[in-house]
Order: structure tokens, then sequence, then C-alpha cells
């Protein structure tokens, strides 16, 4: 997951300024598969501008810094590659993710892409046996709520519910449920959040990099 800032709205839907938050994409996918080995459990990392910026397109390719100056010279609008973040998991996870915004239309290109302002990616381990649990609508939930409800901690299954002022994930009122609690939502599928990403773009963030 990426943020990629523009000045305008006009420029955020323009294939060129999409095309590079693609390239943002890619350049740290590049990073994950250079960094990752086996795992026995999830692990996440973000990177900062300074970072990106020295990221490049495959072995070879071109400097995300390049790329950036290019956009910004062909659209005539300043730009900022702000973070990135990659999560990767065993086998036996899953990451459920959202983003609060629409796929883009028109270019066959960005068909793998979402662009939003609002994106959350959420790990969880799910029970063994799973072969009934629909995980892609689940997490989509899931990480609707991180993006709707901005907790600060995943906290515990036994926390008690708390109203609208609760920051810890699974004792929040649930997004599309408010008479539950997201951890009453989560229990009886057995599955287990473990963390959780959320993207604003724009908010005032200090960007660490942890595992």
């Amino acid at each position: 997951m990426v943020e990629v800032n523009c000045e305008t709205d006009f420029v955020a839907r323009n294939t060129k300024f999409q095309h590079l938050v693609q390239q943002v994409a890619v350049g740290t996918m590049q990073h994950y598969r250079g960094t990752v080995e086996h795992l026995s459990t999830y692990a996440k990392c973000f990177l900062k501008t300074s970072e990106l910026s020295q990221l490049r397109l495959g072995p070879n390719g071109s400097l995300l810094s390049d790329q950036l100056a290019l956009t910004i010279g062909k659209l005539g609008e300043n730009m900022v590659m702000k973070r990135a973040v990659w999560v990767s998991v065993p086998e036996n996870f899953f990451i459920g993710s959202y983003v609060h915004g629409t796929h883009p239309s028109g270019n066959p290109l960005l068909s793998n892409m979402m662009f939003g302002k609002y994106g959350a990616l959420v790990i969880c381990s799910p029970p063994e046996p799973c072969d009934k649990l629909d995980f892609a609508k689940l997490g989509w939930r899931l990480g609707q709520h991180v993006v709707g409800m901005a907790p600060l901690s995943v906290g515990s299954p036994e926390d008690e519910p708390g109203d609208d002022s609760e920051t810890k994930m699974l004792a929040q009122p649930f997004l599309l449920d408010p008479a539950i609690s997201l951890g009453q939502y989560v229990q009886p599928t057995g599955v287990s959040v473990l963390d959780f990403v959320r993207f604003e773009c724009g908010e005032e963030t200090e960007t660490t990099e942890a595992e």
C-alpha cells in the first residue's frame, strides 16, 4: 500500500499520475521480494520518502525519483511519494484489504489498482479447518472498519465493548453493525486479528520501519 500526494483532484484523476502511483507500488513490491524469505509469522515494513526515491523499477530499471520528476514535468504540479508499506504473511495467514475509492476506468493497465484517500490492510490468522470462510469478504469488512473507525491498536478479544471513543479495534462498535463490537463480530469465525495498517492521505505521521 502506497501514498503518493498531488495538489488537485484533477491531477489525482489523471492517468499519468495514477501510473506513477502504480510504479511506486511496483517498486515497493520489488523491495519486498529482495527482503523477505521464509516466514513463520507476519512481517511489515514501512518506507518513507527518501527510501522510496532510491527504489528502482526492476534490477536495471529507473529510479522512482526519476519517474517522479518526469511526471511532475508532464503535469506541471508538485507531487510527493510520501510513504509505503509492504506486508508479508505465511501461507496459512491472510491479509484483508480495503480502499475507500474506486477502480480506475478506461485503462486496463491499471485494472489491478485501487485509488482513494483512505486504505487499510488487516493481518489475520484463520482457524483450522477454515474451508467455509470467505476470506475476501471478511477481510474487506475488517479493512472497511479500520478505515471508518481509525483504531490505534488491535486490543484483545477479552476487552469489554466500548463506545465510539474506543481506540482498541476489537472493542470498538463494529462499523457495519454498531450493536456489537468488532470482536463479537469476528469471534464466531474463529479468526484472530493480529495487526493492521491504516493510511489516510495527507495525515501527519512519523513513518518508521518495523518488523
